[in-house]
């Protein structure tokens, strides 16, 4: 099986991950900038880690034959220093035209904050300015919703095509809104929180298979960088054909994803 996982936290991963990545089928990902684990204290912090986004991990990945990309961003926790967001936002324009980078993300809310939504503005003003694609963090459960509107409104004020925004970790209450607004829309499997793999699967039975997709977002946490094959084993369980898995694990991310010059599936 050939796909693409569209959200890996491949810093946070090991080499022998890519390496079990790569035997299961991954021949492309792409990897959003995100928080750290702990709060960084100045915009050099995050000069070397969009040095590490853009040089290192790409040559990690191509050992195992995976070609790897990248967005850019401070995420929201952050973010509720405007300061040190301001100063982060006026050196990506540096690394935007390096080979893999794909666009602005995972930018989003957290706690739906003013200054969350003040920084999320000023992301997306970037990402219209330099006409690159978009993927955005949704909050968790319990501000899910309202955040999500949020995220869709500021989009549409902004006026960028809903058609290169992919809104993420989408849950059962929030995915047919995103997608009647014309986003794209992306189901995170966890083990323990997001959505599993049978959830998954229900959603695209539900949902339809137009404009969504599955990825991992391993990360530190409790993550599974082998999540989107294993959902494709219980979307074969269930009787599905192999048309719809290619579509949902490969297809539908490149269709979105190949919208930049710099995406390369293989």
């Amino acid at each position: 099986m050939k796909y693409v996982d569209p959200h890996a936290h491949m810093v946070s991963r090991t080499t022998d991950d890519y390496e079990r990545m790569a035997l299961a089928g991954c021949v492309a990902l792409t990897e959003p900038a995100f928080w750290a684990g702990y709060d960084r204290g100045s915009a050099e912090g995050f000069r070397d880690y969009f040095r590490l986004l853009t040089h290192t991990e790409p040559r990690r990945a191509a050992q195992y034959g995976i070609r790897h990309h990248t967005w850019l961003c401070i995420n929201a926790k952050e973010s509720e220093d405007v300061a040190l967001a301001r100063s982060v936002l006026a050196i990506i324009p540096e690394f935007l035209t390096a080979p893999g980078v794909l666009g602005i993300g995972e930018i989003g809310l957290n706690k739906n904050s003013k200054n969350e939504l003040l920084i999320f503005d000023e992301h997306l003003e970037l990402a219209r300015r330099f006409g690159t694609l978009v993927l955005v963090h949704t909050p968790h459960l319990e501000d899910k919703l309202k955040g999500t509107r949020l995220i869709m409104d500021a989009i549409r004020n902004q006026g960028i095509d809903p058609g290169r925004v992919l809104i993420d970790h989408v849950e059962e209450h929030t995915v047919q809104q995103v997608l009647d607004r014309g986003f794209w829309a992306g189901m995170t499997l966890y083990p323990e929180t997001k959505c599993t793999a049978q959830r998954a699967c229900d959603i695209i039975e539900c949902y339809g298979r137009e404009r969504i997709w599955m990825n991992s977002a391993c990360d530190w946490g409790v993550s599974d960088p082998l999540a989107v094959p294993k959902a494709a084993m219980e979307m074969r369980r269930r009787g599905h054909g192999e048309d719809l898995v290619r579509r949902i694990t490969f297809e539908n991310p490149c269709t979105f994803l190949s919208q930049s010059p710099n995406f390369r599936a293989e």
